[in-house]
């Protein structure tokens, strides 16, 4: 099971290489049989192909990810962060608030990353 600061330093290494707009570079972070749930409640993306089509069309979209308390680790092989997606959308600025969770597998893979949002956590600036 990876510490608690190799799964911290691959969420951080997640969130630099997301606002670098390197889409290869986050998809290299998870392992070969991953899933995303994002958001929770929406259909699972599993397998780097999938998870590699994601982050191809939301990265180039030019949103930014703000962390807003320091990334948790956890007493197993998950941790969570909170940020703010900062991005545009019909002209307009918006804001998410979002809470990732992440598992992990032995080599420090991401095993899946689940992103907690909803509707009341979009707003328009």
């Amino acid at each position: 099971m990876p510490t608690q600061s190799e799964m911290k330093a691959v969420m951080q290494k997640y969130l630099d290489a997301f606002n670098a707009e390197d889409a290869d570079a986050v998809i290299a972070l998870y392992a070969d049989n991953a899933t995303i749930e994002d958001p929770v409640g929406s259909p699972t993306l599993q397998g780097k192909e999938a998870i590699g089509a994601f982050y191809r069309q939301v990265i180039p979209m030019g949103s930014k990810l703000k962390l807003v308390t320091p990334i948790r680790g956890s007493h197993s092989n998950s941790a969570a962060m909170a940020f703010v997606v900062e991005s545009v959308m019909d002209g307009n600025p918006i804001n998410i608030n979002v809470i990732d969770v992440m598992t992990f597998d032995e080599s420090g893979k991401i095993t899946s990353m689940r992103a907690y949002w909803g509707k009341e956590d979009y707003n328009i600036l």
